[in-house]
């Protein structure tokens, strides 16, 4: 019979959503974690095989680490608040989210008041109302998530109303539209969680500026191993990006006594893999400041992702490791933009393949291995371990030990550069 931890440890299936706060600026992540094997009939003890799911995503995935700076909210039943098993997670870098499913009965408020007291900090998950049985819970957590879906604006200021004089933080949850994320706002909501903040409408109708195209031109034939001339050509239609390489490659963190006079030399003296670190810094970082915006964060995790995956495969080009990178970042850029994919396409030429990944319309089955590579990643952000399993066979030599461990250390490299670009 197969071990419930080994199938946790092999199977487990992660998803990530961001959580900002009032500046919209990333503060955490909600951490979906999903066994395969769960519902499986060789699985005797589904709390069990749960909690052994999360706690491993944070001993063998190191997940903990790969979240960086940011805390991550993980939902508990019942059974897991009463597990053993959770008092192995850290209690410095997760959050604990006791689902609407439990009634606060006086072991639930005893239970919460021991973890309090180890350290833990917790949320009330999915709120839409809050009898008196709530009284002495609400004195206990640190976070009331408010479910907006359901309720009618009367209905959120009366759990407001409720959950203020308490002191516990108020999340905003399933924020669909700028108006909704508005009116909590003005309603002392200081977290926010919700589908717009992924939407174009944050910057609708943003164009490509010259010196974005030229960033993104830049790495596209760093990855192309273009000649110098080709890079030096795009450098000189960009002043400002032109001294900025100059100020960097003569800098003292570079290790070059020779000055620097021009751009061919400058090309050759940084190295072409510093280069393009550099650029990728300048493409995440925020141009109104304020560090990474959550789509960048969001763009920066899915492209090292696919490259991580790319790698993985079983008889691929050498090339596609960079490629499934650009086409991770690229996929976010009509978010980020407020522009359709075909528009910037059109301004930035990118290969057969790419483009095909990308173009594929909505609901669509991307073509192609990158396209593949593409949905899985997409589909692992939303933590449903179903889609995630179908997708796997037609990417032979990713296993889900594999995609697990590619998301913790994608997760880990994005908060580091996001990191790098806030301190530009």
């Amino acid at each position: 019979m197969t071990d419930p931890a080994d199938a946790g440890s092999s199977e487990l299936f992660l998803g990530r959503q961001p959580i900002l706060d009032r500046s919209q600026q990333l503060l955490a992540y909600e951490l979906l974690f999903r066994n395969g094997r769960q519902n499986a009939a060789n699985v005797e003890d589904p709390v069990q095989a749960t909690a052994t799911v999360v706690t491993n995503a944070f001993s063998e995935l190191a997940v903990g680490d790969a979240l960086g700076p940011y805390r991550g909210f993980i939902n508990v039943d019942r059974d897991f608040l009463f597990s053993d098993m959770i008092e192995l997670l850290p209690k410095d870098a997760v959050m604990l989210e006791l689902l609407e499913t439990i009634t606060p009965d006086e072991a639930v408020v005893a239970r919460v008041r021991e973890l309090k007291d180890k350290g833990f900090q917790l949320a009330l998950d999915d709120v839409v109302g809050l009898d008196d049985d709530y009284d002495e819970l609400l004195t206990l957590v640190d976070v009331v998530k408010v479910d907006l879906q359901p309720l009618s604006p009367d209905q959120v200021r009366t759990i407001v109303d409720r959950v203020r004089p308490t002191g516990a933080r108020l999340l905003a949850e399933k924020v669909d539209s700028k108006e909704q994320m508005e009116f909590c706002r003005e309603l002392g909501f200081e977290l926010f969680q919700g589908y717009y903040f992924a939407r174009p409408t944050i910057i609708a109708g943003r164009k490509l500026d010259h010196s974005q195209l030229a960033l993104l031109r830049l790495t596209q034939l760093l990855l192309e191993d273009a000649e110098t001339a080709e890079l030096e050509q795009v450098f000189k239609g960009q002043p400002g990006l032109t001294v900025n390489l100059l100020r960097l490659t003569n800098s003292v963190a570079c290790g070059v006594r020779t000055r620097i006079t021009s751009l061919r030399h400058a090309i050759t003296m940084l190295g072409r893999r510093q280069l393009q670190r550099w650029l990728q810094l300048l493409l995440f970082a925020n141009p109104q400041g304020g560090g990474v915006t959550p789509l960048l964060q969001l763009a920066a995790t899915r492209g090292r992702l696919m490259e991580l995956l790319a790698d993985k495969l079983r008889g691929r080009a050498a090339d596609l490791p960079d490629q499934a990178f650009m086409t991770g970042i690229m996929s976010l850029m009509p978010a980020l933009l407020g522009q359709a994919i075909e528009d910037i396409l059109a301004q930035l030429p990118v290969p057969p393949a790419m483009a095909q990944a990308l173009a594929a319309a909505p609901g669509a089955e991307r073509p192609g291995t990158l396209g593949r590579l593409l949905a899985l990643a997409e589909t692992s952000e939303g933590g449903d371990p179903a889609a995630v399993a179908a997708l796997l066979p037609g990417l032979y030599g990713i296993t889900p030990a594999g995609l697990n461990a590619a998301i913790a250390q994608a997760l880990a490299w994005a908060n580091e550069i996001g990191r790098d670009a806030g301190n530009d």
